[in-house]
């Protein structure tokens, strides 16, 4: 049931708009950040709001994301609700940080605009998040500013569950979702403290009165438990995902279909799998096919740590034909990063293996347009039929 007597407040915002407004919505105790392209808007946005005086918590800026991830695990440590925004080379900095978050399971929430990494790019791509998504921390990818902002809201909810407690990433397209805008639905301050309540402390604290070594050496048998139980940590977050967004839905009036979005799926013989904003051009294409009778359908990842690897081969399950998008190149294997994770998940079902095909585009900051969801959607077509297919495809490329 939505909350009596507040509504939400709708609004023109960038993606990295949308992330500052749900950050100041999530009131965290701090905030702290270094500004780089194309993320820089989510500071000066938060920086607005704290001369209005909308943020009650301490900001920082600190002379590198190194520094800002390591403020952040401190305060954490102590009881903090903390966040940061961040982007590539910014990411790639903090890194070593970011490790030590994880293992300590610290429910921080970041939101990473995708950018391309070097050399000399900065514009858009998935590389940065695809290079750390093996870090302990959970990830979840945003296709709309809509969900940008939800995203975050249910993303506190999410890392700070006792049952959990893993940092939580945002990633969206930088350019394409992080200058982009839509209007977006801002809640009211009061509906977001419905459905996020302070953080519940569950272990010992660090304060002054009661100081404590917080990286203890741990004897192989402990350590192997500790890295077991993170694991199975993240593995319960797909399942509490479901339950947050059914309570989101009450008091905001959105719903969202957990780990996988399904678009026209139900007697789909092909599938497009995606991730992230290129989904939305992907329906375009699939609608314009299914006019043509062709029966393909869209799977879009939403949570990719940890991976959905039993409901998505689940959903593929029958299929006569796959095609993979990727924004980003997993090296040593040839192909995109999502596309190796489907194949590792295809592994879980039974029977015949059917035709799997990569296609990778949009690389610093190319467009994945229509023509080339209709080149990705007409080969997995032919594939389907028992034609040759290429197993990977660079759009635009020759």
């Amino acid at each position: 049931m939505l909350t009596k007597g507040v509504t939400s407040q709708r609004k023109v915002l960038t993606g990295n708009a949308a992330a500052a407004n749900a950050a100041m919505l999530c009131q965290p105790d701090v905030i702290a950040a270094y500004p780089i392209t194309p993320s820089t808007e989510i500071l000066e946005v938060l920086y607005t709001f704290q001369a209005e005086g909308l943020i009650r918590g301490q900001m920082v800026e600190p002379e590198g994301e190194h520094s800002v991830m390591s403020i952040l695990i401190g305060a954490s440590i102590c009881g903090g609700r903390t966040f940061t925004g961040t982007s590539s080379q910014g990411l790639f900095f903090m890194y070593e940080p970011c490790i030590y978050a994880a293992a300590h399971r610290l429910p921080i929430v970041m939101v990473n605009a995708n950018r391309e990494a070097t050399p000399a790019a900065v514009s858009s791509s998935g590389q940065d998040i695809h290079m750390v998504k093996d870090n302990g921390w959970m990830q979840m990818h945003a296709e709309s500013c809509q969900e940008i902002l939800d995203m975050v809201i249910m993303a506190y909810r999410l890392a700070e569950d006792p049952a959990i407690l893993v940092p939580m990433a945002i990633a969206y397209d930088g350019y394409y979702l992080s200058y982009r805008s839509e209007a977006v639905d801002v809640p009211s301050q009061k509906q977001v403290n419905t459905f996020l309540p302070p953080r519940k402390i569950v272990n010992p604290i660090l304060t002054i009165d009661e100081p404590m070594t917080v990286q203890p050496g741990m004897t192989p048998m402990i350590f192997t438990e500790y890295r077991m139980k993170h694991m199975d940590a993240m593995q319960r977050a797909m399942t509490k995902l479901d339950d947050i967004e059914a309570e989101f839905e009450g008091i905001f009036g959105r719903s969202y279909p957990g780990v996988i979005e399904e678009y026209r799926c139900d007697d789909a013989d092909i599938i497009l799998l995606t991730l992230g904003s290129c989904a939305g051009t992907a329906k375009v294409m699939i609608d314009q096919k299914r006019d043509e009778g062709i029966k393909v359908g869209m799977l879009r990842v939403r949570m990719y740590r940890p991976f959905p690897k039993v409901q998505l081969a689940e959903k593929l399950r029958g299929r006569k034909a796959i095609g993979v998008i990727d924004r980003d190149v997993s090296f040593g294997w040839n192909s995109g990063h999502l596309f190796v994770e489907a194949k590792a998940a295809l592994n879980d079902m039974e029977g015949k293996r059917i035709p799997m095909l990569n296609f990778i585009g949009g690389l610093n900051g190319g467009d994945i347009t229509i023509k080339n969801m209709k080149r990705a959607v007409e080969d997995v077509h032919r594939a389907a039929q028992g034609h040759d297919y290429a197993h990977v495809t660079f759009f635009d490329v020759g």
